[in-house]
């Protein structure tokens, strides 16, 4: 296992969520066991606290210390990558003894491919994009807990299906510190049209999909699947993730 895979603090593992989960894939850990007096010291978010799976962060995560929301831009050269539009939210929140609140000021990082398949600032067998930054960021969350990005939707490259990378961490100031990677995918027939627009048309069909991906089975991928709607010249997802720190 690579050290990147182990996560720092107490999050949930795979198996713990993936057992919280249950058979029936019910998600939703809304502290109804909570006293009432917890309840009232409790911070709700205006969101379900929702218990996701954990996922490698796989080989293209950098620390590029870029704060912030538009991805979409190389800083090295100003260019902005081509691609469907989608404005991502992501709600974190954390369960401590038994309550659900916003998880205020953790780093969440997103990177992902573009259109074609590529990730920035790596050297691969059929790339080398070491120097550039597009596609990738971070931002704090804020007092309800709310990230929000925007970016495009994913291309597609030989061994993966459509997904983006995120990863949620702990400020350096705090003492007892915390780490979750993740990772998002789509429905399969959405990025079938999409993928039949220009800049995603032409690269042929792509060869792996959700039901044939390792990582996507391995993972509990159908718990971290987005649902994706219209939008502005776009699409939009909004995604609810908890970290346990009992």
């Amino acid at each position: 296992m690579d050290l990147d895979d182990l996560p720092i603090g107490r999050v949930l593992t795979r198996r713990e969520a993936l057992a919280l989960l249950g058979a029936t894939g019910t998600l939703l850990l809304l502290g109804g066991a909570t006293s009432s007096a917890d309840t009232s010291r409790a911070v709700r978010p205006r969101y379900p606290c929702v218990v996701r799976p954990a996922s490698t962060p796989g080989p293209y995560y950098v620390d590029e210390k870029l704060q912030r929301s538009d991805i979409r831009s190389d800083p090295s050269d100003g260019t902005v990558k081509e691609g469907i539009p989608l404005a991502l939210t992501l709600n974190v929140s954390s369960i401590a003894k038994g309550a659900c609140a916003p998880l205020v000021g953790a780093i969440v990082d997103v990177w992902q491919c573009d259109a074609h398949g590529v990730y920035s600032d790596v050297v691969d067998p059929s790339f080398n994009t070491t120097g550039k930054q597009f596609l990738r960021g971070h931002q704090i969350t804020d007092q309800r807990g709310v990230v929000r990005f925007t970016t495009i939707y994913p291309g597609w490259y030989p061994i993966r299906t459509p997904h983006i990378h995120y990863k949620i961490r702990s400020p350096a100031s705090v003492r007892s510190h915390y780490e979750f990677t993740g990772q998002l995918y789509f429905d399969e027939g959405l990025s079938d049209r999409i993928y039949a627009k220009v800049p995603y048309a032409g690269r042929g069909k792509r060869t792996v999909s959700n039901i044939t991906d390792r990582i996507y089975n391995q993972d509990g991928g159908r718990q971290t699947t987005l649902t994706v709607t219209p939008a502005q010249d776009g699409y939009a997802a909004t995604f609810d993730v908890a970290l346990d720190h009992a």
